[in-house]
């Protein structure tokens, strides 16, 4: 079964007819980067939440936690309420829904009701990438689709990378709760958008809902992200920890199993047959993980251990988001002319010279020093993430779009959780390695060091020359944090290699055969005819 937009009338000119998706498709990008700024710009305002709230480290975490914990349980919903419902009606509901949960965020009067409405805020958030990039390949055709992609990776990549200049602003000069209430009008503006300008589209079938599959998958990533978010503060080698990656692995599997067995799974596994679309997940998790190791451990070690001000580190992590922003539309466009293999080759090996460039971090690196290293592996980022998801995407045949389009948003947020959890367990036992190495150096005949006649002059010394010596210590560790990112870049361009473009599929509808003289071409004319209410259905395939 193929899937067709409703074409323009036959007195629109051909150029108007080629260029109709641009609009509805920047209206799909304006709602879902409410979603993915979320990720990132609620990171800057925890510090102030957790005083606040009067709560500890360790509790305030779970205001990220759950909102990451609640997107792996919706995820795999998303696609059958497309199907079932209509992409166009969840859409509309999940923009509606995020305003709502925004909204009571805003409200929350402690750690509680916080972490409540962050999950409530997830069911949306996680459905709106996966409606956004089905609805994508619904209304864009196939020969344009680099140049879409393009446009929709303004809202994948450069919603996350502008969150801490954004929040940064908010929490230092106005409220944090802003970070919340902001996207109450950018909802209704969006929605109001969507309603006149997206074509309505109905659903596409009236499968039953796969209870199964929902509840080992639904599980199984819950328990693994929880796991992978916990790890560092519950211990990787306690029993809760254990039973829970054990317990993950085992439902994820039987999840593998159920849909392998049925005839309307909730996910068909079917799109990993096909090594262009599976090569391409593997590449994005990679530069989705070197992505939010960036945006995690530099803001940390220039706010925590340089003192930086959360809007300075904004404004200097703010070049790095729009040069990425400026090169995914080109990159898109160099995909429609060249293909993605060469722009994703050198993408990523562009992005590896920016992560060994990081790998320099040090307590007395510069201002210019964190553009010039950022903007270097944006740069990368951007030339390669869109050419690579597109081939992977429209490698897929028409009727598996949906699956693919959960399975590649589900391929990103656990890349970020289990990357981010990952680099967190490298970086935790650098620092305690080095850190005992470090104090392993100091002569033990050093006065510092007696617990007898010590002085207040010594006390003093003595704690500068630990947090200096606590300072070098984490901005290596960090240098080893990026330098595994940049490592896993340099291997993903072996993989890159072998990206191609895929044919564009015929569309016998779109190019009908010459009718011979005395045929009745009714039936294939009234084929492409749009239905009257501006509905866009499934075609089946013409004989």
């Amino acid at each position: 079964m193929e899937v067709a937009t409703a074409p323009p009338p036959p007195s629109a000119p051909a150029d108007e007819s080629s260029n109709g998706w641009l609009i509805p498709m920047l209206v799909l990008i304006g709602g879902m980067f409410m979603s993915l700024l979320d990720m990132t710009i609620v990171n800057v305002a925890i510090p102030t939440m957790q005083r606040d709230f009067g709560v500890a480290t360790d509790d305030v975490e779970w205001i990220s936690t759950a909102f990451t914990l609640g997107l792996g349980v919706v995820v795999p919903l998303s696609g059958w309420l497309g199907d079932r419902l209509g992409l166009t009606k969840v859409y509309l509901a999940c923009l509606v829904g995020f305003a709502v949960a925004s909204a009571l965020c805003g409200l929350a009067w402690n750690l509680g009701s916080m972490v409540a409405f962050r999950i409530l805020q997830a069911v949306p958030g996680g459905i709106l990438p996966v409606i956004t990039m089905s609805m994508i390949y619904v209304i864009v055709p196939r020969e344009k689709m680099g140049s879409a992609m393009g446009l929709f990776g303004l809202g994948v990549v450069f919603g996350p990378a502008a969150g801490p200049t954004l929040g940064g602003y908010l929490v230092e000069y106005l409220d944090w709760r802003l970070i919340f209430y902001i996207n109450v009008p950018v909802a209704v503006l969006a929605t109001v958008a969507a309603w006149f300008l997206i074509p309505k589209m109905a659903p596409t079938t009236s499968r039953r809902f796969d209870w199964w599959g929902f509840i080992t998958s639904a599980t199984g990533l819950f328990a693994l992200l929880l796991a992978f978010s916990e790890g560092e503060s519950w211990g990787w080698g306690s029993y809760r920890i254990l039973m829970l990656i054990v317990g993950a692995l085992l439902l994820l599997a039987l999840f593998v199993v159920i849909e392998l067995e049925l005839d309307e799974p909730l996910i068909d596994l079917r799109v990993f047959k096909n090594w262009m679309f599976t090569n391409s997940l593997l590449l994005i998790m990679v530069l989705i993980v070197g992505l939010f190791g960036v945006l995690f451990y530099l803001p940390l070690f220039m706010q925590a251990d340089q003192g930086t001000q959360p809007l300075r580190t904004g404004l200097i992590l703010l070049p790095e988001a729009l040069v990425m922003g400026v090169l995914m539309p080109i990159a898109g466009r160099l995909y429609d002319l060249i293909g993605p293999r060469w722009p994703a080759v050198i993408g990523l090996a562009i992005a590896a010279w920016g992560g060994f460039l990081l790998c320099g971090i040090n307590p007395d690196m510069t201002d210019e020093d964190v553009i010039l290293w950022t903007c270097i592996r944006a740069f990368g980022n951007g030339l390669a993430m869109m050419p690579i998801m597109t081939a992977g995407m429209s490698a897929v045949p028409p009727g598996l779009t949906t699956s693919a389009s959960l399975m590649n948003n589900v391929a990103q947020r656990v890349a970020s959780a289990l990357g981010l959890a990952a680099l967190t367990v490298i970086a935790s036992s650098q620092s305690s390695q080095l850190m005992s190495d470090r104090s392993a150096l100091m002569p033990a005949n050093d006065p510092r060091l007696s617990a007898h006649g010590i002085s207040q002059q010594d006390l003093t010394g003595l704690y500068g020359y630990y947090q200096k010596l606590q300072v070098e210590v984490t901005a290596q560790a960090y240098s080893d944090v990026f330098l595994v990112a940049a490592i896993l870049t340099t291997i993903g361009i072996v993989l890159a290699m072998f990206m191609k473009k895929p044919p564009i599929p015929d569309e016998p509808a779109a190019q009908p055969a010459e009718p011979a003289a005395g045929a009745e071409p009714t039936e294939r004319s009234a084929e492409a005819t749009p239905p009257a209410d501006g509905t866009v259905r499934d075609r089946e395939p013409v004989p």
